[in-house]
């Protein structure tokens, strides 16, 4: 088949199918039966282990891994998924290298920790490989009804958990299909053959709980209607802005937003038809900008070079990730910062960078530039929430502030994920605000308590 691998601008077809298949196979092969039971026989099973403790989700880790070790791979996924009911996707996407890993005792003593990442997808993916009897039943009817918006892991997580205890959910989320981030966000090579729809499919099958796909907040509902027509409100809705660079200049084609980028890809059935530029420029340090820079690489293009303003100590990408992206063979340059997009005829023809000095007050931007050749550039220069359809709502930072429960300033309104301050963008510590908000929400909706209890609540928590 021909290739279009050295076309220059934008085009589809740089790669034959199987190249992009094996490009975009996934990154971390499981374990095999053999090899899980060997892995898991160096757990030293810790009493009061730091591994659990290290989990936003509070996995007992010492516990799956040793159901593994016994040969029991349905009571491993158990205690997984009671505790991380996104615990799939989690395995494949979690930094575990700094959670649980880097507080495994094997880690201190030997430098070589349990592969618990890999240990808990080889659980889970046998438990979906073959699911059996259901894990959770149901309780009975309670008669409450809640509204959650936002599909993604944390609205998941509360709709989940609240649909055991009885209640009946209603699930609203903008896009076609729900699971947010996990769906839409992680790099194709990470998270493989649909998974995430799996989960999710699984997720929902304990019944009681309504998808209700593209259903924006603000211009479909109103939070006013939803606090009219339900006991209670969970608010996952994520990061709905992305941040733009300086400057109020028309950007030329070629340029786009690395989630959207990401998003099309996740998305798309075949990737032969996928465009992608010859020469890319990504522009940011943070998770995003490597998962665009390393898959617009798969994708065929010949260079692709990642730019980040300040040092590589101070990228939000983990160490492990910006050594993945040079093994992909990404460039990564630092201390630059983008200055203008250079076109002709409203074409992309590259980007020009100032070259930034670090200092005590921060990097400041020289006279000295350069300028990297592109026919497509990449912003991944951090998104931010969007207040306007929860307007009435206490922020912190441009977030949505909570106390510990995850309620909100209003009155039977809780929310949870990357729409509140203080989380960590992930999805395990989205799992945990999750957990926190429906434990919070069972309470209120089993014990009523009066706007005015629910109010003082926030405000103890959100000031003392």
């Amino acid at each position: 088949m021909m290739t279009t691998l050295d076309t220059p601008g934008i085009c589809s077809g740089r790669q034959t199918p199987a190249e992009f298949t094996q490009a975009f196979a996934d990154c971390t092969p499981p374990l095999s039966p053999v090899q899980a039971v060997i892995e898991a026989e160096r757990c030293y099973y810790c009493f009061d282990a730091p591994c659990t403790r290290a989990c936003p989700a509070e996995i007992d880790v010492p516990s799956f891994i040793q159901r593994i070790a016994q040969g029991n791979d349905r009571g491993a996924a158990e205690v997984i998924l009671r505790a991380n009911v996104l615990g799939g996707t989690c395995s494949r996407v979690c930094p575990t290298e700094t959670l649980c890993e880097q507080a495994c005792v094997r880690n201190a003593q030997d430098g070589r920790p349990l592969d618990i990442a890999r240990l808990q997808r080889y659980a889970t993916d046998s438990y979906f490989a073959a699911p059996g009897k259901p894990l959770f039943s149901r309780a009975a009817s309670s008669g409450k009804r809640v509204a959650i918006v936002g599909a993604g892991p944390a609205g998941l997580t509360v709709a989940h958990h609240l649909a055991l205890a009885g209640h009946e959910i209603d699930l609203f989320d903008a896009r076609p299909k729900a699971g947010g981030l996990n769906e839409y966000g992680l790099a194709r090579y990470k998270v493989t053959d649909d998974f995430p729809a799996q989960e999710v499919a699984w997720l929902l099958s304990v019944g009681g709980i309504t998808l209700h796909p593209g259903v924006r907040l603000g211009q479909h509902i109103t939070l006013s209607q939803l606090r009219d027509r339900y006991d209670a409100v969970f608010l996952g809705l994520g990061l709905a802005g992305v941040n733009a660079l300086d400057g109020d200049a028309p950007e030329p084609q070629g340029v786009r937003e690395a989630v959207d980028f990401i998003a099309e890809l996740r998305q798309c059935a075949d990737l032969s038809q996928l465009p992608i530029g010859r020469s890319v420029v990504v522009i940011g340090g943070g998770m995003t900008a490597v998962d665009a820079a390393v898959q617009a690489k798969k994708l065929g293009a010949r260079e692709v070079t990642l730019v980040y303003r300040r040092g590589e100590a101070d990228m939000k990408a983990s160490d492990k990730e910006q050594q993945w992206a040079r093994q992909c063979g990404v460039t990564l340059r630092h201390w630059a910062a983008p200055l203008r997009f250079e076109q002709v005829g409203n074409q992309l023809t590259g980007v020009t960078f100032s070259v930034m000095h670090p200092t005590a007050q921060g990097a400041i931007a020289s006279s000295e530039t350069f300028t990297l050749a592109a026919d497509m550039a990449l912003k991944a220069i951090g998104q931010h929430y969007d207040p306007q359809p929860t307007s009435g709502i206490q922020l912190l930072q441009g977030r949505i502030a909570t106390d510990e429960s995850g309620r909100t300033s209003l009155p039977g309104v809780w929310a949870g994920g990357d729409c509140c301050a203080g989380g960590l963008d992930l999805t395990v510590d989205a799992v945990k605000q999750g957990k926190a908000a429906a434990r919070s929400i069972a309470l209120a909706l089993a014990i009523p308590q009066s706007d005015a209890a629910n109010a003082t609540l926030f405000q103890e928590s959100s000031h003392g």
